[in-house]
């Protein structure tokens, strides 16, 4: 035969799709902890949302396409008005979710946030059970959203354990439109063979370059990116269950597929480590660990690598604030990630950029003893010139355990620690914050906190009554899991 033509027989699918598209066909959820964190999940997520829609660059992204659009069944927009299609619906819920930087974080090889996808899952659940319930059919329940959280999370979060995509310039929400496609083509009724089509055609797709998120290109795309990858989500879903065939060597296919042309690096030296091969590493099998194990972004809405020097920055505010002028140095002892991600000098040109610099959501609340979002605002920058100062002070520092800890299964830390030195020579202790508060090893101390958040965010946005029946709900299992889901979703229409 001649070496001059390609063999022309199709493969089977790739096995990391069959992976994917078995456990979310046939997984059956029974943990309580994955649920009651789901729960938690769920009530985070459409707080941060709401809380998003007092920020007119948000806001200005959403609605129809088409002003005026009537949309039959249409997908509500938590905290709005807008009726939507599904795909738009999807993508408007992921942008009010993800503006803020605010909901939960999962931090492994790659980074990411498995509760963006809960604008495709939402926007599908209650189009269809509006849409059953006329047709004389029982509804989806929020159970059906619950565990589709726990799929999509879990779907994300393991291929994140030792695939870094970032390494390769890939940005993380090509993950939440895989895990977007999977769930929201089950919740739609698809058979094996229609979301493995659409799984394939979400790898094929060509991915997000991570440039809207570092210096010195980093902004306000970052804050609806996840948006879009779980509004695409809904999309391919929706084409795979039209019959659209599949591409079932996506991934391995030499030249063409992913492997080859998306997840190898082009510098031959990286390209030989083990970390870096042209495959996915998966080293468990897809079940509840993610949810289980998800990291609540409490207390500041901050790229989660820098929590823990928030919280230090907060700790050593009142022995700092009346001597702000007197600072010579300022040391943040950090891990490997935080520094590639999110250390920067110079100036910072806009809110999204703010909130991804570790030196600036550290000054902030040394200065100030808190970090809120208004603080990464124009006005609020432009105001406070000592933020800068203090940000020129800064000295960044890897600790070896930290960025080894991180890592570590069993810790999975996010550790940061500051010392303030002065000029007359004296200085701080050094604070040192392991784990923040979010992290699982501390979910006794967040969980209170986590409700106390989502009660101020639904203040911003109804009055006392709805806040207090939108609260007690989502604090009772059983009825929440029970109650249908465009019913649930009622409660949050303008």
């Amino acid at each position: 035969m001649s070496a001059n033509v390609d063999l022309n027989n199709r493969p089977d699918y790739d096995q990391v799709l069959q992976d994917i598209a078995d456990y979310v066909l046939t997984y059956t959820i029974t943990s309580p902890e994955a649920l009651d964190t789901a729960r938690n999940c769920l009530m985070d997520t459409l707080g941060c949302g709401l809380l998003a829609l007092r920020f007119p660059e948000c806001t200005k992204h959403l609605g129809p396409i088409v002003a005026g659009t009537v949309v039959p069944f249409g997908a509500r927009v938590p905290g709005t008005s807008f009726r939507l299609d599904p795909v738009k619906a999807a993508w408007d819920i992921g942008c009010i979710v993800r503006w803020l930087d605010y909901n939960d974080t999962w931090l492994a090889a790659e980074w990411g946030h498995p509760s963006d996808n809960l604008g495709g899952i939402l926007a599908v659940a209650d189009h269809l059970s509006q849409k059953r319930v006329a047709n004389g059919e029982k509804p989806l329940t929020v159970r059906t959203v619950l565990d589709a959280m726990i799929m999509a999370h879990e779907i994300q979060g393991v291929i994140a354990l030792e695939n870094s995509f970032n390494r390769v310039g890939l940005d993380h929400v090509l993950l939440v439109k895989v895990a977007s496609t999977a769930v929201c083509a089950k919740l739609m009724g698809a058979n094996r063979e229609q979301l493995l089509s659409a799984l394939s055609h979400a790898f094929v797709d060509g991915q997000a370059l991570r440039t809207y998120r570092h210096a010195p290109n980093a902004g306000s795309r970052k804050s609806w990116a996840a948006g879009d990858a779980s509004s695409r989500g809904v999309r391919l879903a929706d084409i795979a269950m039209r019959g659209e065939m599949g591409v079932p060597g996506v991934l391995t296919a030499p030249q063409w597929g992913f492997y080859d042309v998306l997840f190898s690096h082009t510098n031959k030296d990286l390209a030989l480590k083990p970390e870096n091969q042209r495959h996915f590493s998966l080293s468990q099998p897809y079940g509840t660990y993610v949810m289980e194990n998800v990291l609540f972004k409490i207390s500041f809405p901050a790229e989660f690598h820098a929590q823990t020097a928030c919280e230090a920055a907060v700790t050593l505010h009142p022995e700092v604030k009346d001597r702000l002028h007197e600072i010579a140095k300022i040391v943040i002892t950090t891990h490997e990630s935080a520094i590639r991600i999110i250390s920067k000098q110079g100036k910072l040109a806009n809110a999204a950029d703010r909130d991804h610099c570790l030196q600036y959501m550290t000054a902030v609340p040394l200065a100030f003893g808190n970090l809120v979002a208004e603080h990464y605002e124009d006005e609020f920058h432009a105001a406070h010139p000592i933020i800068d100062e203090l940000r020129e002070k800064m000295e960044i520092v890897e600790d070896p355990r930290f960025t080894r800890e991180y890592l570590e299964a069993d810790k999975r830390s996010i550790a940061n620690a500051i010392q303030v030195f002065f000029t007359d020579g004296t200085c701080t202790g050094q604070v040192v914050v392991q784990y923040p508060i979010g992290h699982r090893r501390r979910r006794a101390q967040g969980i209170p906190l986590l409700e106390a958040k989502f009660k101020a965010n639904l203040a911003t946005r109804f009055v006392g009554q709805r806040c207090t029946e939108i609260f007690e709900l989502c604090k009772d299992q059983a009825r929440l899991e029970a109650m249908p889901v465009h019913t649930f979703v009622g409660l949050f229409e303008q």
